[in-house]
């Protein structure tokens, strides 16, 4: 062991908190180095003169003074503290960023459909849809009669397959 790993150890070998193979090197470091020794030799006369001094209970008062200024110190929060008390929010916006993420990665690889399928793929003709784009009417017509019941169309409906087959979900369900 050398001397400045020594240092670190001394005042646990005078206290006598070290384990037992770290006191075992200290001792074979103390019987070849003497600077070394004469500093644990110094270290036992202050812990020996220490040990001699009455020892001071400090009065209530004392005790109070201490606790209120403690008390008074303002409290050093990080900016994640607010996530400890509420680990609920923390869980849910998690799984709501992920979520997110996981949307908008799956909506990226899936086809387009045109705006003018949408109409063919809830039940009207092709050729009533293709006649309407010929004549440069609007592809929606609204609202249309299906089996009895109007079913209202909307250009902001948008080309996303799944909100295709979420009207033509609605309008089977309106059919029966």
């Amino acid at each position: 062991m050398s001397c400045s790993r020594m240092e670190n150890k001394i005042l646990g070998y005078v206290d006598g908190r070290l384990r037992e193979n770290e006191r075992l090197e200290v001792e074979k470091h103390l019987a070849g180095c003497a600077a070394c020794c004469l500093r644990v030799n110094e270290f036992r006369a202050v812990s020996g003169l220490l040990e001699e001094l009455p020892m001071i209970e400090p009065t209530a008062a004392f005790d109070l003074r201490v606790r209120a200024r403690v008390a008074a110190e303002p409290v050093k929060q990080s900016w994640w503290a607010w996530l400890i008390p509420a680990p609920r929010v923390t869980i849910a916006a998690l799984v709501l960023m992920l979520a997110t993420i996981w949307v908008g990665t799956a909506s990226k690889n899936q086809p387009q459909i045109a705006q003018e399928d949408i109409p063919v793929l809830l039940g009207e003709s092709k050729q009533a849809v293709q006649e309407r784009l010929q004549n440069g009417q609007p592809v929606w017509q609204n609202p249309t009669a299906r089996n009895g019941k109007l079913v209202w169309y909307s250009a902001s409906v948008g080309s996303a397959p799944e909100v295709a087959e979420v009207i033509l979900d609605r309008v089977r369900e309106a059919a029966r």
